[in-house]
């Protein structure tokens, strides 16, 4: 049953923060739906589709190189002077006029094109689809922490408006213990400007978390307006599994692949300028209709006219520029794979360094939350029976918050570094 009502919850998510996202209101959001979100809205990732698409009709584009193309319509011709006869006699005052009406069919196929064109074009759009995976990816990644930094803002909020109560009660009892003679003033008004400062802290956190609402939103591509609620209320480490990726892990990432595609693209096109000049071109047009002249007689006359014939540029053979054009685009991209490949180790050493670190943080900053807190309750206790000094129970305040927050920015930082990793390694979030 909590199965089925956690699924309507993300399904109500996914259909109504759409519109929610003009009325300005505040909305619950979990990793799952940030997940979902980011996928379905992203606008960089709709870009990159609509760069796909583009592709996609482009290739579509260089297929139609067999097809021919059917003309119909009427054709004129006039000529007044003189005229030559096909032997080579020259006839005078000569006033010429014929009219042509009918249908036609002409066909020019390129086997260049057909065979190395059509195949390029498809590489590309393969490029295409791998960069908008990709991209996708990365969109997806920084949903994910942003996720993460607005949940750790929210929780700094929480815990500040409870030191802020939990201060203001210990000003009361000092304030009592001062009307009874047991306090100095100078101590009631240390506890109020130490309820102060807390009180800036927590307006500095929320502006933070609305700072991380909208970024988020951003990411999301709502509203800057709707304010979002992680429905997490817990910042916990997270346990993914490790992937295991060989010693050329790149090669799983998707802009490796794109970038592979792209090279095999102008690997093939650089053939049309190669082998491609051993395949002809072949042209064919058949035409029938009526002919003759503006005032008639017409007769039917049809023709055809075909052709194969092979196109040398001599300028291949005397300066080579062709060639040298597709081999300086090859070599281009023959540097951006090897730009890559240290840009994947750069950023596994990176994300596999930030991870080790924040888990080295977790388990000190673990440790040092649970002292302070021990030494917060202990001092609360004192304070009650007056065995204590104010300054200490703010310090322990202090102390007890500067140890929650790291924990909390090395929970945040260890799980956002294990996406991280992730990505870094291939994997499709």
């Amino acid at each position: 049953m909590k199965a089925v009502r956690r699924f309507l919850i993300k399904l109500a998510a996914l259909v109504m923060l759409p519109a929610l996202a003009h009325a300005g209101e505040t909305f619950q959001v979990d990793l799952e739906t940030v997940l979902k979100l980011a996928g379905a809205d992203n606008l960089t990732v709709e870009e990159y589709r609509l760069h796909y698409q583009q592709a996609l009709s482009e290739q579509s584009k260089a297929r139609e190189w067999w097809l021919p193309t059917v003309q119909a319509g009427v054709t004129t011709h006039y000529l007044n002077g003189a005229a030559m006869n096909t032997d080579g006699r020259i006839f005078t005052d000569v006033d010429r006029n014929n009219l042509w009406a009918g249908l036609g069919i002409r066909a020019e196929i390129d086997f260049n094109q057909g065979v190395f064109g059509v195949l390029a074009a498809q590489q590309k759009s393969e490029a295409a689809l791998y960069f908008s995976i990709a991209e996708k990816n990365q969109a997806l990644l920084k949903a994910v922490q942003a996720y993460f930094d607005l949940q750790t803002e929210q929780l700094k909020t929480t815990f500040l408006q409870a030191l802020v109560n939990q201060a203001d009660i210990l000003t009361q009892q000092l304030n009592l213990q001062v009307e009874v003679g047991l306090r100095y003033q100078s101590e009631y008004l240390l506890a109020q400007s130490n309820v102060g400062h807390l009180k800036i802290a927590l307006l500095q956190a929320k502006a933070e978390w609305q700072k991380k609402s909208a970024l988020l939103s951003n990411l999301l591509n709502l509203n800057p307006d709707v304010k979002l609620v992680s429905a997490d209320t817990a910042l916990v480490p997270l346990a993914l599994t490790a992937l295991t990726t060989g010693t050329e892990g790149y090669t799983d990432r998707p802009e490796f692949m794109g970038l592979k595609s792209e090279l095999q693209s102008l690997q093939t096109s650089r053939k049309t300028a190669n082998e491609g000049l051993l395949l002809p071109k072949l042209t064919v047009g058949v035409q029938n209709g009526a002919f003759g002249a503006y005032q008639g007689p017409t007769q039917n006359t049809s023709d055809v006219n075909a052709s194969l014939l092979w196109n040398i540029p001599l300028g291949r053979f005397v300066y080579n520029g062709d060639l040298k054009q597709w081999d300086s685009k090859i070599s281009l991209q023959q540097n951006k794979l090897a730009q890559f490949k240290n840009r994947y180790r750069q950023e596994t050493t990176t994300a596999s360094a930030q991870q080790q670190a924040a888990g080295e943080q977790l388990s000190v900053g673990k440790e040092a939350l649970q002292q302070t807190a021990e030494a917060l309750s202990q001092s609360i206790e004192r304070q009650k029976l007056g065995t204590v000094k104010p300054f200490e129970v703010f310090q322990s305040q202090q102390f007890y918050l500067q140890a929650q927050i790291d924990y909390l920015q090395a929970v945040a930082d260890y799980n956002k570094a294990q996406f991280a990793l992730r990505v870094a390694q291939g994997e499709i979030l």
